[in-house]
């Protein structure tokens, strides 16, 4: 996240840099920074989770042409669970709430969201690990079955994101 800010902040143009120097507008104009990395982070992890979806497609193809349709049905769950998780990721509640907005987000827990954020990468690869184990694996049911596990960690580590910014943890 820190890299995405400070590539952000990196471009900033003449106006931008004196505009910074009115007081406040610093600090309003870090908080829209932060909501743009977050959406981009967010964009990203979602992408990244979508790629997915290409190795299940294959592992139903290979199961459908061997014969295998006792998979079909986990292959079928985990498409749904990795389409779901994607969009929980891609269109969660922003890492700050707006001047305007009726939950306001304090810096502690902002912090601890971006943290959290950063630990959800490693979530998203452990997804795009199990998919990649998935394809061609001598056990295609247990891959799958690997694969909807590390899908449903990570939901269900969204919830404690989720936690965190309407102020319950």
């Amino acid at each position: 996240m820190d890299r995405i800010l400070d590539k952000a902040r990196e471009g900033h143009n003449l106006l931008e840099k004196i505009a910074n120097a009115i007081p406040g507008f610093k600090g309003y104009r870090e908080k829209e920074l932060r909501r743009d990395a977050d959406r981009l982070q967010r964009e990203y992890l979602a992408s990244r989770l979508d790629e997915c979806k290409k190795a299940l497609d294959d592992i139903s193809a290979a199961a459908s042409r061997s014969g295998s349709l006792d998979v079909i049905n986990d292959i079928e769950t985990a498409r749904k669970r990795l389409d779901k998780l994607s969009n929980r990721i891609r269109y969660a509640d922003r890492g700050y709430a707006g001047f305007f907005a009726a939950i306001k987000v304090k810096e502690d827990a902002l912090e601890r969201v971006y943290q959290f954020d950063l630990r959800l990468l490693g979530g998203v690869d452990a997804i795009r690990d199990a998919s990649n184990a998935a394809t061609g694996a001598p056990d295609v049911t247990q891959a799958v079955r690997d694969m909807i596990t590390a899908i449903d960690a990570v939901d269900a580590s969204l919830a404690d994101r989720e936690s965190i910014l309407t102020g319950i943890r």
